[in-house]
Parts: structure tokens; sequence; C-alpha cells
């Protein structure tokens, strides 16, 4: 259901919470590293796949604009502890939401007690207020509006929940939980709306808006090691040199013809490195192109066979997310995920992955000038990020909240995005290890495919996971004892 003006009912509310509660249990993305979205498949990946849905307002800053939309939800109530028990939000980002992921969260929740709930972000997936995806349409479409949806609907749940256990003012202890942009959002929620949270884990959280993002290469260098490093340059020189006589060629090479513009094409390259050491698969990518290096094979011929077969074959990524013409697409679909959360990186954040001027893997095409002719030709005149804006509004690595848990991996690109250094009320956890990369605190090795309830026995060193895990597990429960003796103080 798209755009409307009617609102829920008391007597419909109380009817979907009769039917939704009554035995308070349920049945039971890949990633492209420019987006780091999430899918998976398979019912045990997921602990529900079961749609909710309420209404949400479409601006949350207009007095005058009461316009609403479907927004999906789930909920995971086999673990909670009724009536007391504490709720934790699980943050859907920049994809489609088709489930609760069971990752290590399902874990905290069975410790906890807590029921889990997850909503899917405005836009994407089955949450869209438009079947258009113009740029007129899409100016609804941030990180603010985002952080309002998350307030108002856990105002809504909380009371869904006092309905159904027939009561009033009184508040369940609540957890916000995010990898990645909704890594970000859960930190941001934490310092916007800080009465609403207990407290929230900020994994992987890209919470700096970076213009020229030069560090993510320069960690993808430092994550492969000298050998893998050399050889990754070595290709990359070699593509650009026959790139020169034969593109086209080339770009049939690697399965990527359709791709016309050259940066297009390059970004595609720079993105099929990046993704092994991200997610917590780098043999996958050196072993066999060091091995290449070693017995002097084509090393083009190598990378290519690396990006057909597991990038693009295992790892499930789409030549087609990386072609301009799709993501001038207005069209709402299933691959629409592409084009909007190019909107945001055009609008809010950047992360432009640039080439750094000296030692650089990835080609120097993909430079600001790709990025901003990017968000030119896709969205038109005058659309790009105002990062100064964005970081002026959350803090960037200087965000001053507090009880927020930020972790990271070392070999992940986007680390540098996120806030690395400990204060006193946010701690920040570093996990170190061969392929500790995005997430790796919920999702465990390697990070994509998901192993279920984040299972840390494929980390070289499922101990240093173990560790941050412990950290987190103390900070949850110091935090979450505090606002149940907050809420007694009060009662």
């Amino acid at each position: 259901m798209k755009i409307e003006e009617r609102r829920w009912t008391t007597s419909l509310l109380v009817l979907a919470l009769v039917v939704v509660w009554s035995t308070f249990s349920c049945s039971d993305g890949f990633v492209a590293p420019r987006s780091m979205l999430d899918s998976l498949s398979g019912s045990k990946n997921y602990l529900t796949t079961d749609e909710l849905w309420f209404n949400q307002t479409l601006d949350h800053f207009s007095p005058y604009d009461h316009r609403q939309f479907s927004q999906r939800y789930y909920e995971y109530l086999d673990y909670f502890r009724i009536p007391d028990g504490p709720i934790f939000l699980r943050i859907c980002g920049e994809g489609p939401c088709n489930g609760i992921a069971n990752d290590y969260i399902g874990v905290l929740a069975k410790k906890f007690g807590a029921a889990v709930v997850c909503l899917e972000h405005r836009y994407y997936g089955k949450s869209s207020p438009f079947t258009s995806l113009t740029t007129e349409n899409l100016r609804y479409l941030s990180s603010k509006q985002a952080l309002f949806d998350l307030a108002v609907f856990r105002q809504f749940y909380q009371v869904s929940v006092n309905l159904k256990l027939n009561r009033t003012k009184v508040e369940n202890p609540w957890f916000v939980f995010g990898v990645s942009y909704p890594g970000a959002l859960s930190a941001w929620f934490r310092l916007k709306f800080p009465h609403l949270t207990c407290g929230s884990l900020a994994s992987s959280a890209v919470v700096l808006a970076v213009y020229n993002y030069t560090e993510f290469d320069q960690q993808v260098g430092e994550s492969a090691g000298p050998e893998c490093k050399a050889a990754l340059q070595e290709t990359n020189q070699l593509i650009e040199e026959r790139f020169k006589t034969n593109g086209k060629a080339v770009k049939r090479m690697f399965g990527a013809a359709e791709l016309e513009i050259d940066g297009d094409f390059m970004y595609f390259l720079a993105d099929a490195a990046a993704i092994a050491f991200q997610y917590g698969n780098p043999d996958k990518l050196c072993i066999p192109l060091v091995q290449a290096k070693k017995n002097g094979e084509d090393l083009v011929e190598a990378y290519a066979k690396y990006v057909k077969e597991y990038y693009v074959g295992t790892f499930g990524s789409s030549v087609q997310t990386y072609n301009q013409k799709h993501l001038k697409n207005t069209t709402l679909g299933e691959n629409s995920s592409d084009r909007l959360w190019w909107f945001q990186v055009c609008t809010e954040v950047a992360y432009f992955q640039v080439a750094p001027a000296n030692d650089s893997i990835r080609s120097s095409k993909v430079d600001t000038r790709y990025h901003l002719d990017l968000c030119k030709n896709v969205f038109g005149e005058g659309i790009y990020p105002d990062v100064v804006a964005t970081n002026t509004y959350y803090g960037g690595t200087k965000i001053t909240g507090s009880k927020i848990v930020f972790t990271n991996g070392s070999q992940d690109p986007w680390r540098h995005a996120s806030k690395q250094s400990s204060s006193p009320d946010m701690p920040s956890y570093l996990i170190t290890c061969h392929n500790c990369g995005h997430g790796t605190d919920l999702r465990g090795c390697p990070q994509s495919p998901l192993s279920p309830e984040g299972d840390a026995r494929n980390c070289s060193s499922s101990d240093a996971v173990t560790k941050v895990r412990q950290q987190i597990i103390e900070n949850i429960d110091l935090w979450l004892s505090q606002c149940q003796d907050r809420e007694r103080r009060y009662a």
C-alpha cells in the first residue's frame, strides 16, 4: 500500500495484536561493497520471515504533510521474557529486509530474554512510499527521516506490547543494533533519541561521511599483505595497459561488456578485490593470484577467473549494479536498491572510494570526478553530497553520545569511517584476525555467506571474536540494568 491519509484505528490495532501475540512466538543481501547490502537465503539464516506492517509518516519534518506509507517489520518472540524482558531493535539498511537474520543477535536475545524486532528502511524492499523513484520522489530518503521512522516505530511497538499486557505507561528496556550503515543509524539513534534506548551496538558503523575516502583502498592493500598487494597492483597496471588498445575486449574478458562507461568498469574491478577482505574471504582472491604471479601466468586472466567465478558467481554480485543506465531506472523493482543507495551516497555521505595519489590498487579512473559525474548523470544537476553538513549534524568520529559500543574488524576497508577510539561511555573494540572484516562481532567468519548464529569458529582467531563479544555482553548487561533501575525509581 502506498501513500495514504488514513491512520490505524484502535480496533484494527487490537485485532492485529491479538493475532500476533496469541502465542508469543513466531515461525521461522549478498553485500555489494559500494552499497554494503545484506541478503540471505534459506530458513536457517532467519529467525523469522513473517511480515508485519504499520503506517509510517512520510515527512517527519513537516507540520502540514500528513501523508503515510506502509512500512514492513518483523518480530521474533521465542526468547521474550514476559512481561519485562528487553526489546532488541535490529536496524535494516540499504536493501530489502526479508526477515530477521539468524546471526549473533539471536544468541544475545536468548541470553537476555529479549524480543527482537526489525524495521525495513524506508524506500527499500517493500517499504517504498512511491512506485516511481524519480529524484523528486526521493526527497524523503535520508538518514534523518529514517531515524524518526525508528523512533515512531519504537513508540508504536511499545504501545502494542502494553495493550497486549493490559497495562499503560510501562517501558520495556530497549537496545538497538546495526551493522555498517545501519550501524551508523544505531549510533545516531542513541545520539538523537537517548530516552528511547538503553544503548546501542554500532558494528562496523560508518559514522563519518567522507568525500574522498582514499583510506578504503589503502586498507585493501594493508589487508592483502605485501605479496597479494603487489599482485593486485600489477594486475591493475596490466589491465590499464590493455585497456588503452582494446577496452572492449578487456570488458568482455570479465563478462562486463554492458559497462559502457570506463569508470563503471574500473569500479566493478576494484570492488571485486575489496569484497574479499571486507567479508572475510581473503584467500579466495590472494592464493590463486599470488600463485599465478609466481608461475608467470597471465595475471589478468587469473583475476578475470576470480571475478567471474567468485565475485559474480559464488558471491552473487551483479555487473548491472555498476551500470549507470541501470541506476537511472526510476521504476520501482527488485533491483531498485542500487539507485536508492546511490541517492543517499550522492546527497549525504559520499564515501567516494577514490584511488589514492600514490601506491593505489584501484584504477586512477575511479576518482572524484567519476563520482560527481555519476551523481549528476543519474540524479540531475545540483545533486552532490554535503558531507560537512552530515558530519556537523551527527559529529562524525567525534560523536558525543553515550552508551554506544563500536566494533570493527581489522581487515575491513570501512573501519576508517568508523569510531576506532574509545571514550569512557563509548567503548570501541577492534577484532584482529586474518579474516575479520565487516560486522565480524555479529556475523562471525566469513561475514558472507552468513554463518548461522554468527559462528566464529572459522575466524582465524576465534578467541579475538569471543573476547569482544564478552565485552559487548557486559556493556549490554550494565546498560539494561541501569535502565531498569531508572524505571523503578520513576515508577
